[in-house]
Parts: structure tokens; C-alpha cells; sequence
């Protein structure tokens, strides 16, 4: 892949930059901070003036993931209204969407071993985020009968959860899985599935 290239006075970005290179083609823990240096077209010390390490690197490629997310998670809540379950959908859909767009910074985010609570500004930014996905899942639990009705914590969470596992292991090639479905139809008719049980799509649907 070739460089980006650095520009005076983004030096920073240049590094952030080279580090989601990287992460895509050798993963979290494949290179050093030699290497993001020598992609960004600087010497290693010059990294020291604005990261701690590969894991502070890293950490920043995961908060600008996250900002482009939730920026992805509002816009698909935003397309869904005035319908609940059309907006719900939606942002299932973004998640793997932004998986398909963004391969750096999802690993960065998900896969880097990097905590969410890393940092209260790297904290924030993933709970504006998932605080999307729980506000569509709490508009959607409203048509729920009272005594039918998960927490939305939880229905956000399962919505998740399926996102997450289609991406993992049919959206990415993980190694040794295979389906004859896109992952998009995958999604779709999963999510479908889940909230019929609830009641919320017909059964002729």
C-alpha cells in the first residue's frame, strides 16, 4: 500500500495514518512504532513527540474509529424516523457498513485490546456511539407489551452482539468460515428473525 505521506505541521495525523495502514495489513500487534515512522516517512524519535508507544498510537486511531462511527450510528438512526424499527435497523446495518469502510479503524477498535476507558475522551466518544444504538433500541421497546419487554440495554446489546459476529466471521474472511449468504442478508434476516419473536415485525413479513 502506499504511503500517505506527510505534510508539515499534521505530523500527527501522518502517524495515525500510517498506523491503520498497518493495522490492516499485519493487525494490532504486527508492527512497531519504527515501522508506523518509516510509513509516515519520519524518523522513530519523531513519533516520541506526540505518542507514548504503539498502544497510544493506536489508541488514537481506535477515537478517531469512534468518532467516525457514531457520526455513521446517527445518521442511520436519523434516516430510520420517524419509524423505530426502520431507524433500529438501520444502525444494525451501519455497524457492518462501517466494518466494510473503516478495516483499520474497526480493529483498532475492536480488536487492538484497547479499553474503551483507556482515556474519559476515549470513553465518551464510544458511549455516543453505542448510546445511538440504545436510543433505537428504546424507541423500538415502546410497542413492546410492558410484560414482553427486554431492558433496551439488553435488546441493544443482542443487536450487537449479531452485528459484531457477522462481521467477525463472515464480513472479514475469517479463516475457515464461509456462508452462501452476504453478510448483508446475513444481518438482515437475523435481525429480522429476533424481532419477530418480539412481536414487532408480522409473521407474513
Amino acid at each position: 500500500m502506499p504511503k500517505r505521506g506527510y505534510h508539515h505541521g499534521n505530523l500527527r495525523q501522518a502517524l495515525v495514518d500510517a498506523a491503520l495502514d498497518l493495522i490492516e495489513e499485519k493487525g494490532p500487534t504486527g508492527f512497531t512504532l519504527s515501522e508506523a515512522a518509516k510509513q509516515a516517512g519520519v524518523t522513530p524519535a519523531a513519533v516520541y513527540r506526540h505518542f507514548e508507544g504503539r498502544d497510544d498510537l493506536i489508541a488514537e486511531a481506535a477515537h478517531q474509529g469512534y468518532d467516525i462511527f457514531a457520526d455513521l450510528m446517527e445518521y442511520a438512526y436519523e434516516t430510520g424516523q420517524p419509524s423505530a424499527l426502520a431507524s433500529f435497523e438501520a444502525t444494525g446495518r451501519a455497524y457492518l457498513a462501517f466494518a466494510r469502510r473503516h478495516p483499520g479503524h474497526y480493529v483498532a477498535m475492536f480488536e487492538s485490546g484497547i479499553s474503551i476507558n483507556r482515556t474519559p475522551e476515549l470513553a465518551q466518544v464510544a458511549g455516543r456511539a453505542f448510546g445511538t444504538l440504545e436510543r433505537a433500541a428504546n424507541a423500538l421497546s415502546e410497542h413492546i407489551a410492558p410484560e414482553k419487554r427486554p431492558p433496551p440495554q439488553m435488546f441493544s446489546a443482542h443487536i450487537w452482539a449479531m452485528s459484531h459476529g457477522v462481521v467477525e466471521l463472515f464480513a472479514r474472511g475469517a479463516p475457515g468460515t464461509k456462508s452462501p449468504f452476504s453478510p448483508e442478508d446475513l444481518l438482515e434476516s437475523g435481525i429480522g428473525i429476533y424481532l419477530r419473536g418480539l412481536g414487532l415485525v408480522p409473521p407474513d413479513e
